[in-house]
């Protein structure tokens, strides 16, 4: 055990946000690995996969605990499979984890399971139906998370894979739930496919993207001010994008623009690109999953359009938006624009000011604020 601690205590969150109040592993993660143990000993290599892993916690101390080889990782977010890759070379677990999709690869003859429970219901059933579909009929899910996050709604939808959920006493303020006998799965559920009224569009949803298959208020009330954008831009990036509504309206009310959707969630890189196509401007648009537009160039855009996170994970934390807005300043041409909509409760015009340039509200409603940032004819690094 006390090898184990030795691992999870060297754990970093890099590149992702680093703070004293944030953490690269929980007491949710430790009690998943201890309810595990006897599962993961009797496992073997080749038999076990790991879900929702953050940073790694789980995939490294199941192989720490257990020397255990060959482990199928699957993380929605960028920024967690980048931080896992850089502590299994720390480590020098690197050869004993690969990584896959949320797909057949991942699962197939898997014994067991760890998965770290994520908040979206939707996103929760994908990665149910997934694991009952082409996990072993033996497979047992040891999943977990902390208390202040966890529903009886979560019972629910695994309760609709599986005959059997059962919760672990709880420890630290953390729970556990063990799930096994997978019932007989129809077609996959996901992706789901709706139609945007409003917008003349149909959008394609993941279970873990934001907002799913809908138009999230505060991404309408930015689109309402497209035709106000930067009018002679060539180049936009819609960062963060989601399911792609934005690089998709922009793509079809300008067609001579070019528009890169980015997004760190897997899931959601898969629904844009769907979205995309679904309403045929792929000559126009592309989708890229990376960390905050770090794959653009410097000075690459003349328009970004953001709808930021005011969270990283389940904690509370302005870390993520100020890291956009900080890339921002780097990837916009001289006199580019960034067009921002946030709860207006967090003011980031300030910030915005200070990374991007002179920085305008647009309009205000009860709930969000929607902001124009021009890019001085400086080097916004150099602020």
């Amino acid at each position: 055990m006390g090898e184990v601690e030795d691992v999870l205590s060297r754990l970093r969150r890099y590149p992702d946000v680093e703070a004293l109040n944030l953490y690269a592993v929980d007491a949710a993660d430790r009690l998943i690995l201890d309810v595990a143990d006897e599962q993961l000993a009797t496992a073997g290599s080749g038999k076990v996969a790991v879900i929702g892993d953050s940073y790694g916690a789980l995939t490294l101390g199941a192989i720490a605990a257990h020397d255990l080889r060959e482990v199928r990782v699957h993380q929605d977010l960028y920024t967690g499979e980048q931080a896992l890759a850089n502590n299994a070379r720390t480590l020098g677990f690197t050869d004993r984890l690969v990584a896959h999709g949320l797909t057949e690869k991942l699962l197939a003859d898997a014994r067991v399971v760890l998965l770290r429970l994520p908040r979206a219901l939707a996103g929760l059933a994908e990665v149910a139906d997934a694991i009952a579909r082409y996990a072993d009929p033996d497979v047992v899910v040891i999943a977990g998370g902390r208390d202040k996050y966890l529903t009886k709604s979560m019972n629910d939808v695994l309760g609709e894979y599986f005959s059997e959920v059962r919760a672990s006493r709880g420890r630290q303020k953390s729970r556990t739930l063990l799930v096994s006998g997978p019932k007989p799965v129809g077609p996959p559920p996901f992706p789901v496919r709706e139609r945007i009224e409003e917008l003349a569009l149909d959008v394609v949803a993941h279970g873990a993207a934001f907002s799913g298959a809908r138009l999230d208020i505060g991404t309408r009330f930015l689109l309402e001010h497209v035709r106000l954008m930067k009018p002679d831009a060539r180049d936009a990036i819609d960062l963060g994008c989601g399911t792609g509504l934005i690089a998709v309206t922009l793509a079809k009310a300008r067609p001579g623009i070019r528009v890169v959707g980015t997004d760190q969630s897997a899931a959601a890189v898969a629904s844009a690109r769907a979205t995309v196509a679904a309403n045929e401007v792929g000559d126009r648009v592309t989708v890229v999953r990376d960390d905050a537009m770090s794959t653009a160039a410097d000075n690459s855009a003349d328009l970004v359009l953001c709808n930021p996170p005011f969270h990283i994970g389940a904690a509370v934390h302005t870390g993520s938006a100020i890291k956009m807005f900080v890339e921002t300043g780097r990837v916009l041409r001289p006199g580019g624009e960034l067009w921002t909509v946030y709860n207006s409760h967090l003011n980031y015009r300030g910030v915005v000011e200070k990374m991007v340039g002179r920085t305008e509200v647009v309009a205000r409603n009860r709930k969000f604020t929607v902001t124009r940032s021009v890019r001085g004819l400086h080097d916004a690094r150099q602020r």
